[in-house]
């Protein structure tokens, strides 16, 4: 069996294992409201497009003020999915003449839409209609219309696209960004980065902010389809970090523990938050040669105190070996529940052994009889602690020992472990420095 798919991540599972579990149906209902979304992000202080108009019933729409509407805005359904129903202005027609429907003394507008299409109030008034109406609803029922802030192109995606708008799709879960992947516009998906309607899925390395692979269609591609002079691997995001912090800050603020996070960088205001998904697509696996679903599993229960903490866990655990042998960046950090040591005596001498690592355990453990053999006897204080067998008087020695390079010097226990299977155990109080991953593979012992 093809490795890949051991972890690879259904929809079945998603639906039952992570959505149902994650997020309440409450929670699910105000993800689909993408201006009760909005709201909430707002009050935590977190970026996203500015609201310039909402129009919820035909009377509003007949009677609305073109006049207030900037040169530029995306039109967009409240409750719309897969980017059906948004329209999007560039500019405005410079020459206005006719009159608005409804509102005889406020002359019409006509705005440039994509491909050089004219978006006039009377068109516009019918659009807003047919959302009301549900037409691009994810339920079919009945919809809000809102007029928000148009997302300037960001310089370093203009060789991918002259109309449209790329964004950055950031699976996260329990506070660690998982997976992403870059969308991209093309021709067929007239102008959205939507993967179903024939946007590019462009993977990205959570490391270090990179592309790696691409497809079209569920297909691999190297290059963008609407030019096949532009190579997708290897463009590193802009603000990286601070979308990864942002994934993180949006899914914290709307309460779901499983959230799919919509990202584009606007040209002067940088990242803002487009939508949070609580369904997010599955071809982001595809992209990124990656299972979802072992992912997932890795950081399932994980203890983060802070949205930094979180971003680097993820770079600690998802990172692309390749890339970073490539930028000759150390993963020495990053440790399995057996490691290989060398305890190190005063003398100099140094004595390899096989370490469980144990968190579970506050301070590291000895075995007495190898303390005797490095000479280590030099008890510093005893220290009441309560074992398997009641109450001891336990020794604490200094012991210096190496993991992973790293020379760490500390206070350990010493007790009989001739019945454990490992002459030491290291404790949480010396792991500090690493981050202690479960799934990781086993380090071959030392041969005796």
């Amino acid at each position: 069996m093809n490795p890949f798919f051991n972890g690879l991540l259904g929809i079945n599972a998603r639906n039952l294992l992570f959505i149902q579990r994650s997020t309440s149906p409450y929670t699910r209902v105000l993800i689909d409201n993408k201006l009760k979304t909005k709201e909430i992000l707002e009050k935590n202080n977190i970026p996203t497009p500015k609201t310039f108009a909402v129009i919820r019933s035909a009377d509003e729409a007949l009677n609305f003020n073109w006049s207030s509407l900037p040169l530029s805005f995306a039109l967009k359904p409240n409750k719309g999915f897969g980017g059906a129903g948004i329209v999007v202005a560039y500019g405005e027609c410079k020459k206005n003449h006719s009159r608005a429907v409804g509102s005889p003394h406020i002359p019409t507008r006509t705005w440039i839409g994509l491909r050089r299409t004219h978006l006039d109030t009377n068109f516009l008034s019918k659009h807003i209609i047919d959302i009301l109406d549900g037409k691009y609803s994810i339920n079919g029922t009945q919809d809000t219309a809102y007029f928000e802030e148009r997302i300037k192109l960001l310089k370093e995606f203009r060789i991918f696209t002259s109309k449209g708008m790329p964004d950055i799709r950031v699976v996260v879960y329990n506070s660690i960004p998982v997976m992403a992947e870059l969308r991209l516009p093309t021709t067929e998906s007239d102008g959205r980065a939507n993967l179903h309607l024939g946007g590019v899925g462009v993977g990205i390395d959570i490391s270090t902010g990179k592309t790696t692979f691409a497809i079209h269609h569920d297909k691999p591609i190297t290059f963008h389809p609407d030019n096949l002079r532009i190579p997708l691997a290897g463009l590193a995001i802009p603000y990286w970090e601070e979308i990864l912090e942002l994934a993180i800050a949006s899914q914290q603020a709307i309460g779901s523990n499983f959230l799919g996070v919509d990202i584009s960088i606007d040209k002067y205001r940088g990242p803002m938050i487009l939508e949070c998904n609580a369904r997010p697509g599955l071809a982001i696996q595809l992209a990124n040669r990656a299972p979802l679903y072992s992912r997932l599993q890795r950081v399932e229960g994980l203890k983060i105190h802070s949205i930094k903490q979180g971003v680097q866990i993820a770079k600690n655990i998802f990172c692309d070996d390749n890339s970073h042998e490539q930028e000759g960046l150390q993963r020495t950090d990053i440790i399995g529940i057996r490691e290989n040591i060398s305890i190190i005596t005063p003398n100099g001498i140094t004595h390899p052994t096989v370490a469980k690592i144990d968190t579970g355990a506050y301070r590291t453990t000895l075995d007495v009889k190898i303390a005797e053999q490095l000479n280590l006897t030099g008890i510093k204080k005893y220290k009441h602690v309560r074992g398997v067998l009641g109450k001891e008087n336990r020794p604490i020695i200094d012991l210096v020992f190496e993991l992973r390079n790293k020379k760490i010097s500390t206070e350990a226990f010493v007790a009989d472990r001739e019945e454990m299977k490992h002459d030491i155990i290291i404790g949480r109080r010396d792991l500090k420095r690493f981050l202690v991953d479960p799934a990781k593979n086993v380090r071959i012992p030392y041969s005796e």
